[in-house]
């Protein structure tokens, strides 16, 4: 690992590539004010030429979208671009002795075999990066100069169970995890599509990809078993609804050994202690409390005596799902405050 601060002035010259979407322009405003950074290049294909404030003009930045042809003049590089073209560019960037967090699947998954099922897309076995959950694995992001931040429903499904899986008591033995989770449209990206136009979505609720999501075997790898060979039923209903931004998670849970609803807020809490994103709540939580924010809000809502629970979480797919999660992981590469350009 070679970034540190020494000082609370040094700055780091950062570039985005795929920067005109709407994770890329997450990236860019939390960015433009961060304290740590200076935003030098703002990278994008379809809308090179175009001035940033001219697509998003709530953002005030002037600078100019650029196509990428393979620079490397940055000390990191965030990459937003879609699945499979993070690949042709990350090699080359690593090579350079640059720090890469990208956005996207192509890294994210050990097995190749995986990868190539649920992202019907071929990669070689050495494409993999170290995975970005920030609360899970702050020391390895910390020892890391090349990382792969998790998905949008992933980071609420994982953040939601892990403590069951990983917490100091390490009492609870799952048998079953039922996820239905709800994206905001703007989770389809910026691209133009007839189904998710005002007239088709407005009022309107849909599931889609139900059993071959790609964040499947990336949710049952970082809980630490897979998609091919589970330790544990997972069955994940993902849908869209007319919200433009947010995740919301129920997840209903089984245990083979029941637990009293206190004993696993306990656990909950004592988890998460340390981790400045994440907020377990007693009351039920909502998209509109975590909207625009880097915040996973996690409610332990019902748990049985036969050892079912209810675990609802809500997220900013944009934020905590992305852009904010990615941020937050740059702060912990640099050995800064994880919270610095996120409150």
């Amino acid at each position: 690992m070679t970034l540190s601060v020494t000082n609370s002035s040094k700055k780091y010259s950062v570039s985005i590539i795929g920067a005109s979407g709407y994770s890329g322009v997450e990236l860019t405003r939390l960015l433009l004010q961060h304290p740590h950074v200076d935003l030098r290049e703002l990278y994008a294909f379809s809308q090179a030429g175009k001035r940033a404030s001219e697509l998003y003009p709530a953002l005030s930045c002037t600078k100019i979208y650029k196509p990428y042809n393979g620079e490397s003049e940055s000390d990191i590089y965030f990459l937003a671009l879609p699945h499979g073209e993070a690949l042709q560019h990350v090699p080359a960037l690593l090579m350079a002795g640059k720090t890469v967090i990208d956005l996207s699947g192509d890294f994210r998954l050990k097995s190749v075999a995986e990868h190539e099922e649920f992202y019907k897309q071929a990669k070689s076995p050495d494409a993999v990066m170290t995975y970005g959950m920030s609360e899970l694995f702050h020391e390895e992001i910390e020892n890391s100069r090349a990382i792969s931040n998790p998905g949008c429903f992933a980071t609420s499904i994982i953040l939601g169970v892990a403590p069951l899986f990983f917490g100091a008591e390490n009492s609870f033995k799952v048998r079953t995890i039922n996820c239905t989770s709800t994206s905001g449209i703007s989770g389809a990206g910026r691209s133009s599509k007839t189904e998710l136009s005002f007239s088709e979505m407005s009022e309107n609720i849909r599931a889609y990809k139900v059993g071959v999501h790609q964040h499947i075997p990336e949710i049952m790898q970082a809980l630490g078993t897979s998609a091919t060979t589970p330790s544990f039923d997972f069955i994940f209903t993902p849908m869209i609804g007319s919200l433009v931004r947010g995740i919301y998670s129920i997840l209903n849970v089984k245990l083979d050994n029941p637990a009293a609803i206190e004993d696993i807020k306990l656990c909950y809490r004592n988890f998460y202690k340390n981790a400045p994103f994440v907020r377990v709540r007693d009351t039920m939580t909502e998209v509109r409390h975590v909207s625009h924010t880097n915040f996973c809000d996690i409610h332990i809502a019902h748990a049985t005596r036969s050892g079912s629970l209810v675990i609802v979480t809500a997220i900013d797919n944009l934020l905590k799902g992305a852009a904010g999660q990615a941020v937050q992981n740059m702060n912990i590469m640099l050995g800064i405050d994880e919270t610095t350009g996120l409150l």
